[in-house]
């Protein structure tokens, strides 16, 4: 089975950091994206960062600055870093990897996974 482990959230002030990690595991071939997409209650789930497997990224409008995304391809993780946080980032953090290609059941198939969410709260 493929899964997609995040840590990293809590509660911060505005202004102040944190890290977010993420940890794929199963018997992975390659994953195409990863990346970070947040919800916000009684907000659609929105992309905050994204890295390649060739090592480009992209970020949210919102985010560009402030928030810096990394990949590591053999360790299969991705972490995001957020700096000066702001009261509108407080939102539940998903982990996303797009394009995966794994061993499940037996065989090969290539899906998109998502990890559990973790919370940001940013107090003002």
């Amino acid at each position: 089975q493929v899964q997609l482990v995040e840590s990293g959230g809590g509660l911060v002030q505005a202004g102040e950091s944190l890290r977010l990690s993420c940890a794929a595991s199963g018997t992975i071939f390659t994953i195409n994206v990863m990346g970070w997409y947040r919800q916000a209650p009684g907000k659609q789930r929105e992309l905050v960062a994204t890295a390649t497997s060739g090592g480009s990224t992209s970020y949210a409008d919102s985010v560009k600055g402030r928030f810096t995304i990394s990949r590591n391809n053999l360790r299969k993780t991705v972490s995001l870093q957020m700096n000066s946080l702001k009261p509108e980032d407080t939102a539940v953090y998903y982990c996303a990897a797009t394009g995966l290609r794994a061993i499940v059941g037996g065989e090969i198939r290539l899906d998109d996974y998502w990890g559990q969410g973790t919370q940001v709260t940013v107090s003002s």
